[in-house]
């Protein structure tokens, strides 16, 4: 097999073969990327958190969830190419995979980021000219937005008991920041724990309730709408604002169609 060496999102040094035909993706949204990408025949293994595509998620051989994954499943497939998270995946298990496969870890933040993943990864999988047509695409949709008229406050939650929101270090943060939204937890780190009475003193004009990790629904609203009767709280798709794949092609239409009713 001929391999080559190649660095992935935290500068580590692997060696991959020149086109792997044996790949396990332990991410959802990058999972979506391979299946766009058009690596049908090569890849083996995906989380069963990687729910689109829909016919992969029913046929290809499942290797437990994101966080705890089937070590010995995955030995069994024999992959060639591991494709994983930093923030996603478990850093034990990723290591361990690490001592006995090639496994290329993304690190993503931003947009900007995101786009870069999605070209090494073409880069990595042979599949240059179909990432490139994908990023493209993603950069048109996003020019298409324009910044919000007035400044906007924006909490966004991804949690409950307890009640978690996203800081400015993270992707979540970074496509609210490119919709012209201010987060109002901007001045923490990850995924700040918080509170409805911290939530009240830091005035959001806007709450968002995603609909992942955690299922907020209807009762949810009314709970915060008790405390704060003069905000706008929403169920939102949680994959548009947090899927850093090809999904990222759907995500400025529906952020624009969202902002339209703030």
């Amino acid at each position: 097999m001929n391999w080559h060496s190649v660095k992935d999102m935290l500068g580590r040094e692997i060696n991959v073969p020149k086109l792997p035909h044996r790949i396990i993706s332990l991410v959802p949204s990058q999972t979506e990327l391979l299946f766009d990408l058009g690596l049908n025949q090569e890849v083996v293994g995906i989380t069963k958190f990687c729910v689109h595509p829909k016919n992969w998620h029913q046929s290809k051989t499942r290797v437990g969830g994101t966080k705890k994954l089937n070590i010995e499943a995955i030995k069994a497939l024999e992959p060639d190419l591991i494709i994983a998270n930093k923030e996603e995946n478990t850093q034990s298990e990723i290591e361990l995979l690490a001592k006995l496969f090639p496994v290329w870890i993304s690190n993503i933040k931003t947009i900007d980021e995101a786009l870069e993943m999605i070209v090494k990864i073409g880069l990595l999988t042979g599949k240059e000219q179909n990432a490139q047509s994908i990023k493209k695409e993603i950069e048109q949709s996003f020019t298409q937005i324009p910044k919000a008229p007035s400044l906007i406050r924006v909490a966004y939650f991804i949690w409950r008991e307890p009640w978690m929101s996203v800081g400015n270090d993270t992707f979540i943060n970074d496509i609210m920041s490119r919709m012209g939204w201010l987060n109002v937890y901007a001045h923490q780190y990850r995924y700040p724990e918080t509170s409805i009475t911290e939530l009240s003193n830091l005035k959001p004009d806007v709450i968002f309730l995603s609909s992942e990790p955690y299922p907020f629904n209807e009762q949810h609203i009314s709970e915060i709408q008790q405390q704060l009767p003069t905000a706008k709280v929403k169920l939102v798709d949680g994959e548009m604002f947090s899927w850093y794949g090809s999904r990222m092609k759907y995500a400025a239409e529906y952020l624009l169609e969202l902002s339209t009713k703030l």
